[in-house]
């Protein structure tokens, strides 16, 4: 634990090379890497979350790659560095990222989930990383892998949180004390894909979630500026909250972001604070970490629109004025971290496989009442010891 991590939420960002993308596995460049750190730790950051494409670590189900190992334990170095000073997360079974399906050749026709051998090697590579990176004073936990219901919609709940607690405790036994998470999107949470809620709320050290306005549908269904946008953040940690087993389990909004594509550039600075505000507003936040750290570098040509304006800074790391905005804003929440709200009042939870936008309608409702709810699932609504560790007097949808 860091001196930053005990005053209060951590603040970060995913970082995105500003050369050659994370393509940069493959072709190193250490001064731009340096510089681009530099860079992000100049905004007051203290961690970055890092990208590992399984097929340039692990080309062959036997084979860890040696080189890239040596490229990750390098950019930990450099993270260590005292003009950088920046804590590491590490992203691990990446097959989807960008908008770009990263699977290895040898995983065709395979699950990744539910097939043994798969498994079997998984488990190599983490053990390969641990190895490497384990015991780094920088390393901060490992991530399973980037919004793996994506690509494994196909996976039974069930069969998903097997694997994924698996997989936790593996990592959990190698690197003891870490924070190790699985990097949920919106769909577990919402309807259950791949990953059941209980699940995402309970296997590893921190619950996770991904809020995009524009990705979950709700800058389509509230607007740029609605409560539902706005707020999008803090709904997700409530609803994290209501299937925690532990009321004071870490939540982490691991990524959230805006682009030009989807609202005036102008308008994105304002809504990041509002987000973050919002989502600082529920309790036991660990951390907000932006998506991401720099633009895309037009050179390159295939990704969707959408993806190359997201940075905080620049291809030539000039910050650009969310960048701006978060700096000082992180300023500030170091000197006097926010209060959480307090949730007197739950929201009901029938289906928590219906935990869509349409349930979050009416907790928008009650923030434009004046507030600030709670989420309750049905099982729980009954249970007093719950609820009054919770905090929760007053039901509303029994």
């Amino acid at each position: 634990m860091t001196d930053r991590q005990a005053a209060g939420p951590r603040f970060g960002v995913n970082y995105v090379p500003s050369r050659n993308w994370w393509h940069c596995w493959l072709d190193w460049d250490t001064g731009s890497i340096l510089a681009d750190l530099r860079a992000v730790a100049g905004l007051g950051l203290d961690h970055i979350r890092v990208q590992l494409l399984w097929p340039v670590f692990q080309p062959d189900p036997s084979v860890v790659n040696r080189a890239a190992l040596d490229r990750l334990g390098e950019l930990l170095d450099l993270a260590d560095r005292p003009d950088v000073g920046l804590d590491v997360s590490v992203t691990v079974l990446d097959g989807w990222l960008s908008g770009f399906v990263f699977a290895p050749a040898w995983l065709k026709g395979r699950n990744m989930i539910t097939d043994d051998g798969v498994v079997t090697a998984e488990l190599r590579l983490i053990d390969a990383l641990a190895a490497a990176i384990g015991g780094h004073p920088r390393f901060l936990g490992f991530d399973l892998g980037n919004e793996l219901a994506v690509i494994n919609g196909d996976v039974a709940p069930n069969d998903g949180d097997r694997w994924a607690a698996r997989m936790l405790a593996h990592c959990e036994q190698l690197a003891p004390g870490r924070l190790h998470v699985n990097g949920h999107d919106h769909q577990p949470w919402f309807e259950g894909r791949t990953f059941s809620p209980t699940g995402a709320a309970t296997a590893g050290g921190a619950s996770v979630f991904h809020t995009y306005p524009f990705w979950t549908g709700a800058l389509e269904r509230y607007g740029v500026d609605g409560t539902g946008t706005r707020h999008l953040g803090e709904y997700m940690a409530e609803l994290a909250a209501a299937h925690a087993s532990d009321p004071h389990r870490p939540r982490w909004l691991q990524e959230f972001g805006a682009s030009p594509v989807e609202r005036p550039a102008d308008s994105i600075p304002d809504w990041t604070e509002s987000l973050v505000r919002n989502t600082l507003s529920s309790a036991d936040v660990w951390g907000c970490t932006w998506w991401g750290s720099h633009d895309i570098d037009r050179r390159l040509t295939g990704f969707h629109e959408y993806e190359y304006d997201l940075g905080l800074l620049s291809v030539d790391n000039d910050v650009k004025p969310t960048g701006e905005r978060l700096r000082a804003l992180v300023a500030q929440w170091r000197a006097a971290p926010p209060r959480p709200a307090r949730r007197r009042t739950a929201l009901v939870l029938d289906d928590p496989h219906r935990a869509g936008l349409e349930f979050a309608d009416r907790f928008f409702t009650l923030i434009d009442e004046g507030i600030r709810p709670a989420i309750v699932t049905r099982d729980r609504a009954t249970d007093a010891d719950h609820l009054a560790a919770r905090g929760i007097d007053q039901l509303v949808g029994c």
